[in-house]
């Protein structure tokens, strides 16, 4: 989640989309208790992380989440239940913003005994910080990998030596640019791409929103030939998002991670979106499959773009996050239903033929030590010899933990 200004905060309850959302306070008035023999199944499940991105889905007219309000022990005490279709084939939780929150609920999530997730596709979406190299304000953006980028050491660059061109050391390193020689294992996570191009697909099948705001904003960006694609209007981008509980701005940081995504990705990832959960939400769904709890390889991560992660020539960095009209927090909160839409339409209206049987991953899908089996194609390799350390059950019951 991020937020371009405290005027976006003040904006965040009043997204309108020509037709009206329902108000949070009704979320509590269709409460559910469920027994241990009726299990929800969905189908999509959304992963939003601060309301205004939940409350896009409230009071549209191709789905009403409304209908089931499960509370869930473990969510956010803010935000205690999953909303259900009455059906139970879409579902969507509000995290709670940064690492932390989205973590602990996703865990919780994962591992209710009130779901089955075995078959579940699970959608990221949220808005977030974008480079205005590869993409613009109101852009839809599909992640392959998502980049813890700062798991590292850092020194105050006023005490830095004169050969590093950074304060940020990857851990276990001593310099820059050498690979984390301390892996925690959260570092990279990698996602379906076959899954990744279909959701794009789908997505660009929107006609996503702008503002005015947000077109005269860009202009400023076209005094730098780098910044092209910030110039242009919203579109589709496949590319990367990077995580960081640090809501960093600027172009001298923005670099740096751009830099850290290519090193951590073995130069494969694009440095996109900025966010503060995904490598959270992820590490959490991997502990989940490796408990055979879901299919890490229907999961598609999207950010839409609500603001630049640097500022353009000649203005100041500060002046970037905290005053200026950017334009782009109100279509970065449309476009997560209008692009997040068609691609829970596209999983439904193809579920027998395509989505079903799952989509067969041609890419490596799991984490930076192989945990899911495989061998990752960034960092050292697995650390588990393509051996998937996943918990063996029996019928319909869970078993204590045997690692193979």
């Amino acid at each position: 989640m991020r937020l371009s200004t405290i005027t976006g905060q003040l904006l965040a309850s009043t997204v309108i989309f020509g037709f009206s959302l329902a108000k949070p306070l009704s979320v509590h008035d269709a409460k559910v208790k469920r027994g241990d023999d009726s299990v929800i199944a969905p189908k999509v499940f959304i992963i939003d992380m601060f309301p205004p991105e939940g409350d896009v889905w409230y009071g549209i007219p191709e789905f009403n989440l409304l209908e089931q309000n499960i509370t869930v022990p473990g969510l956010s005490p803010l935000y205690p239940d999953v909303h259900c279709t009455s059906d139970g084939e879409i579902c969507q939780v509000v995290t709670g913003e940064a690492e932390i929150n989205a973590a602990s609920s996703i865990t919780a999530l994962t591992f209710s005994p009130l779901f089955n997730f075995t078959c579940t596709y699970f959608m990221i979406a949220g808005i977030a910080g974008v480079n205005p190299e590869v993409a613009t304000l109101g852009s839809v953006t599909f992640a392959r990998y998502a980049v813890q980028v700062a798991l590292q050491y850092e020194f105050d660059p006023r005490e830095i030596p004169a050969n590093f061109s950074t304060g940020y050391i990857p851990q276990g390193s001593v310099v820059p640019d050498e690979y984390p020689q301390s892996i925690y294992g959260t570092e990279v996570f990698e996602v379906n791409d076959a899954l990744r191009q279909m959701a794009i697909g789908f997505a660009s099948a929107a006609t996503l929103n702008d503002s005015s705001a947000a077109m005269a904003y860009r202009a400023n960006y076209a005094s730098t030939a780098a910044y092209t694609a910030g110039t242009m209007g919203p579109s589709v981008v496949g590319c990367d998002v990077a995580t960081s509980d640090v809501y960093f701005s600027g172009a001298i940081l923005s670099n740096v991670f751009e830099n850290t995504t290519k090193l951590f990705t073995n130069g494969s990832g694009v440095y996109c979106t900025t966010a503060q959960e995904d490598t959270a939400t992820l590490e959490a769904l991997l502990r989940g499959a490796v408990s055979n709890l879901i299919d890490f390889s229907r999961i598609i991560v999207m950010r839409t773009a609500s603001d630049f992660d640097r500022q353009y020539m000649g203005e100041a960095a500060t002046f970037n996050l905290f005053y200026a009209d950017q334009g782009g927090f109100e279509p970065a909160i449309n476009n997560i239903y209008l692009a997040g839409v068609k691609v829970v339409e596209g999983i439904l209206d193809n579920w027998e033929t395509t989505f079903a049987m799952g989509v067969n991953a041609t890419n490596y899908v799991g984490d930076i030590f192989g945990s899911l089996g495989g061998t990752p194609d960034f960092g050292p390799g697995s650390v588990f010899n393509d051996d998937p350390v996943i918990l063996k059950r029996s019928k319909g019951k869970r078993n204590m933990p045997i690692r193979r």
